[in-house]
């Protein structure tokens, strides 16, 4: 009850958020960046690698939950932009869980990872695609660990905190939801930050 009343609360202050922050017009948003003065010899070292890194993003979210249940949830991400509108990507994941209810103790690591795509619309608003594996205990026999495979796809919202950063939010479903899914819904609400962008 107290995370549901929590993500609650998480959404509508991130809508209201995005709704005051809707109006504010910047024109560094509105022009296509110029492409930087290098030299020759940048050009051609660039031109051997076909390799850009500033088209390079960092990111992720960090997720922490005190009280019954303990949890930690760290979930780094680095992706490349492929071209203006579309960028792709890798993260990994790690959680730790510790519940207690009476007698009843339980402690575990879920870890794994993930590629993914987007597709811009806007500059802040994209579709979001995932394939994620996760090694997390088997929830019906604690000592067999199994691994889960995720099919997410969903939307996301980017409120520009810089020219090339950005809080990130994004609302996903999971297509591959079952009874051993790490998720307790299909619907994933995410939160996170990216630098690079």
């Amino acid at each position: 009850m107290k995370k549901s009343l929590f993500l609650s609360i998480l959404t509508v202050s991130l809508l209201i958020s995005v709704a005051a922050n809707a109006q504010y017009y910047d024109s560094t948003y509105s022009q296509k960046k110029q492409p930087k003065q290098r030299s020759q010899q940048q050009k051609s070292s660039d031109d051997n690698t076909g390799f850009d890194k500033d088209k390079l993003f960092f990111g992720g979210g960090l997720g922490l939950s005190f009280g019954n249940p303990n949890y930690f949830d760290i979930a780094p991400i680095v992706g490349y932009k492929i071209t203006e509108r579309v960028s792709a990507g890798v993260g990994i994941t790690y959680q730790y869980y510790d519940y207690n209810y009476g007698t009843y103790n339980f402690s575990t690591n879920v870890y794994g990872g993930s590629v993914f795509a987007r597709y811009y619309f806007t500059k802040n608003l994209f579709a979001h695609g995932e394939i994620e594996y996760l090694n997390l205990a088997d929830f019906n026999n604690i000592d067999k660990r199994i691994g889960v495979e995720s099919v997410l796809g969903g939307g996301g919202y980017i409120q520009r905190i810089s020219n090339n950063a950005g809080i990130v939010a994004m609302v996903l479903y999971n297509f591959t939801q079952s009874e051993y899914s790490p998720y307790a819904s299909p619907i994933i609400f995410r939160l996170g930050l990216n630098i690079g962008i």
